[in-house]
């Protein structure tokens, strides 16, 4: 028989409390106790007991889950079953989601007792801190539905805060900078790549270069994907860093699956570097002659990180003093340049395999805004004056 006990509250006046063991936590399977105290009498908390033993006669183990369960233990709850549910980079990216924003803001709470005003602020300060809070706040609303689904929680507040506005300021400038090498910079980029005397690299840049396709596309190429005989380049995959390092994943969408002419130079330089490849990885015991294999790896013959060829990029940058884009913009250099070369707005969207034409009027804009910049001066020139 459970102890009744009496004990001293804060303002010195005697009250009575009482410990039961109630089942076990499904969460944590733990046995599981609950306190309940501020009886007046001794009588008032004897009755108390009575009734909550004569519930768990009659309906079995009760947990109080919502005295204790804190956001974070549904969300580790979650968690084990989203893991199969979705490819393994972006579990990975999910829980730093939860881990840098949403857990520090909302981890340590009870979950049944998360008022709308906690959830309020806590989405206030990540549209502060980054620009898809939107998503963020999704993540924590997901959590409170699977409170709910459990009987944990009745409510979901996340669903009732207002989502924060951000006001733009205004001004003449384009509202995002798009960086990107003219056809001088990145000749000459080139150029200092090529005097690195490493196949492997300038196979790599010349790719991200002449054919705009994403870094991840890149560094996920075997040799089965280059045909040399159609000269044509095969996209239909992307590397990624799961919960043990890197994979290779299907592309998000299907226009990012495509097909991409390749010009002589490059197939003459892919040449190149698979025939150096045969070489030295054979001298390190591996055989590279299958089509499996991948076209960019590391010393162990495996994918190379993606942030290896930043690495790669600051290194040259640095060296030869060029300026430093980032990789991604190499993207955009390739676009740029094909809107300059004449080609159409649809050609570009294709090749670079944009899942919906603002991408490409993006950098079109951009492209164009300079040209017509230069149309004073190419006047001028023609009339000689």
């Amino acid at each position: 028989m459970p102890a009744i006990k009496q004990y001293s509250k804060k303002d010195g006046s005697k009250a009575y409390m009482y410990s039961l063991y109630v089942g076990t936590d499904p969460l944590t399977g733990k046995p599981k106790r609950t306190t309940r105290r501020g009886f007046s009498t001794k009588k008032e908390a004897a009755l108390s007991l009575s009734r909550l033993q004569l519930e768990i006669e009659k309906n079995g183990s009760i947990i109080t889950r919502h005295d204790t369960t804190l956001f974070e233990d549904v969300y580790l709850l979650w968690l084990d079953q989203y893991k199969d549910s979705v490819k393994e980079n972006t579990f990975r990216q999910t829980k730093y989601a939860f881990r840098d924003y949403i857990l520090p803001q909302l981890g340590g709470y009870r979950i049944d007792k998360i008022t709308v005003p906690r959830c309020q602020k806590a989405v206030n300060t990540w549209a502060g801190q980054i620009g898809m809070f939107k998503l963020i706040k999704n993540y924590a609303s997901t959590i409170f539905k699977y409170a709910i689904s459990l009987g944990i929680c009745s409510d979901n507040p996340m669903a009732k805060i207002q989502i924060p506005v951000k006001k733009k300021i205004v001004s003449n400038a384009a509202d995002k900078k798009i960086d990107f090498y003219s056809r001088e910079e990145l000749a000459h980029f080139l150029y200092c790549v090529e005097k690195e005397a490493e196949l492997k690299k300038l196979a790599f840049f010349r790719l991200l270069a002449f054919t705009g396709a994403r870094k991840s596309e890149i560094l996920a190429l075997n040799w089965e994907d280059v045909d040399f005989s159609s000269k044509r380049l095969n996209i239909y995959k992307t590397l990624a860093i799961g919960e043990k390092g890197v994979i290779v994943n299907t592309p998000k969408t299907k226009t990012s699956k495509r097909i991409i002419s390749l010009d002589e130079r490059t197939l003459d330089i892919l040449k190149a570097w698979r025939k150096e490849q045969r070489k030295v990885y054979f001298a390190f015991g591996f055989n590279t002659s299958h089509k499996t294999q991948p076209v960019f790896t590391n010393q162990y013959n495996r994918h190379i990180r993606p942030s290896s060829v930043i690495y790669w990029m600051r290194s040259i940058a640095k060296k030869y003093q060029v300026r430093e884009i980032k990789i991604h913009e190499f993207r955009h250099t390739h676009c740029s340049l094909l809107f300059e070369s004449g080609a159409t707005v649809l050609e570009v969207k294709e090749r670079l395999g944009h899942a919906n034409i603002e991408i490409t009027m993006n950098i079109y804009a951009h492209v164009t805004k300079k040209q017509e910049e230069e149309t004073a001066d190419r006047f001028a020139k023609f009339m000689n004056m």
